[in-house]
């Protein structure tokens, strides 16, 4: 789980291009959206993209993205639980 969450933040830097940000400083829990890093409705779609090229998964609908893209944890746990399944 922890390579995991540390790939995912290394992922999350080269996607969104933040490059003012290394790994360390993006905490496990830490919210993604608003008061967090302060990511926005572009940045979900370029973290939907990301899901889908670097782990084949794919959101099987929008009402599922608030809570997946809540933080690096909760993205980690989606991609545990989705890892293998075709959508």
């Amino acid at each position: 789980m922890e390579k995991l969450l540390y790939d995912l933040k290394t992922q999350i830097i080269a996607q969104l291009n933040l490059k003012d940000l290394k790994p360390e400083d993006i905490g496990d829990d830490q919210p993604l959206f608003v008061e967090g890093l302060g990511l926005d409705s572009i940045d979900a779609l370029e973290l939907i993209v990301l899901l889908q090229q670097e782990y084949g998964i794919k959101l099987s609908n929008a009402e599922e993205g608030p809570k997946v893209f809540r933080s690096v944890r909760t993205m980690a746990d989606y991609i545990i639980a989705h890892q293998g399944q075709k959508a």
